[in-house]
């Protein structure tokens, strides 16, 4: 009985025929019982459409489910309300799960009551395809297991991966679902749960692989654009700002970009600080730039973003504004 499943996977798919029987097929060898498997189809094209209604002719543990030519997030969101379990997890149809991976994330999921959406280790494939960038966020990504280590660094980029993740099916629509708002749409969820006080881990397997290839999402589409990134980050950071003055690290790219998301929002931004010596005694959007020796001391209504694009740059700051005594997480957030 469809009501039974204690699962449900969520997979919206579109023009995936050359990969979405590897992606099924790795559903359908899941070690965990019972399953569903609900295939949001999103006007696929007819070679896609063909391999759908031949795998849900051969197992009743899938469902189609057709999304028109919607969009994801409206696909996401139609798989979310039909879904039977009461947990949800995410797949995409190009990749590949582990066999254990839905029996090991649930397990997680039960043993640790403080987490509400539970990932894993990813790895992208094929492996000589990956890139230098994808490569470090992988690593990056895989080094966040913990809630407080994925609280902390929430800001600097999204820190679970969308098809690694098992939620409770109501944690999710209680949070309004997915949200269509021109940017990350996964990032924006991760966002609004974590500032509603939920907690994320991961199972420390690889369980999930991640397909590259020229035509992913992440590439193609404006709405994973560094932009959209940054309007999102603003949209959850003002909040937390509220009416505290803003000393932003980084007089570069990123955080020129950022901080005119934030001056949208009616954020303070009182200085930049920046080591260059060039950029020191300039400014920017109107505030002056100054070296880290102006870093001002702790205080109720101080805050410090870290906003500097170099690989090495955010532990070098962190390490500077918290030997100031600035605690991360209340008067510091690395933004980048």
């Amino acid at each position: 009985m469809a009501q039974d499943r204690d699962i449900s996977v969520v997979m919206p798919v579109r023009h995936a025929a050359d990969h979405v029987d590897a992606a099924v097929r790795s559903l359908l060898a899941q070690r965990l019982s019972p399953l569903e498997v609900l295939i949001v189809d999103d006007a696929s094209d007819p070679a896609t459409a063909s391999r759908l209604a031949a795998w849900r002719d051969a197992d009743t543990r899938i469902r189609i489910v057709p999304n028109e030519g919607r969009g994801l997030v409206a696909a996401l969101n139609s798989g979310l309300r039909q879904a039977h379990g009461r947990l949800v997890a995410r797949m995409d149809a190009d990749d590949i799960a582990h066999p254990d991976r839905l029996l090991l994330q649930r397990a997680f999921a039960r043993n640790r009551g403080d987490v509400s959406v539970v990932s894993c280790l990813v790895e992208s494939f094929p492996r000589s395809s990956v890139r230098e960038g994808y490569r470090i966020y992988e690593r990056w990504l895989n080094a966040l297991t913990e809630p407080e280590q994925i609280a902390r660094e929430r800001f600097v980029e999204s820190p679970l991966p969308h098809p690694s993740v098992l939620f409770p099916r109501e944690l999710v629509l209680d949070a309004g679902g997915y949200r269509d708002d021109a940017g990350p749409e996964d990032y924006d969820l991760w966002l609004r749960l974590a500032g509603r006080g939920h907690r994320f881990a991961k199972v420390r397997e690889v369980l999930h692989r991640w397909r590259d290839h020229p035509d992913r999402l992440s590439r193609v589409d404006a709405r994973y654009s560094l932009e959209r990134f940054l309007e999102t980050k603003a949209r959850h950071l003002a909040p937390l700002i509220g009416r505290r003055r803003v000393s932003l690290w980084g007089a570069g790219m990123i955080g020129r970009r950022l901080s005119r998301h934030l001056l949208q929002r009616d954020v303070q931004i009182e200085r930049f600080i920046d080591i260059d010596p060039k950029k020191i005694g300039r400014t920017v959007r109107g505030r002056p730039v100054t070296s880290p020796d102006a870093l001002p001391l702790p205080g109720d209504d101080v805050l410090v973003l870290g906003a500097v694009g170099s690989r090495h740059a955010r532990g070098l700051i962190r390490a500077r504004v918290t030997a100031a005594g600035h605690v991360e997480g209340r008067s510091f957030f690395a933004v980048a």
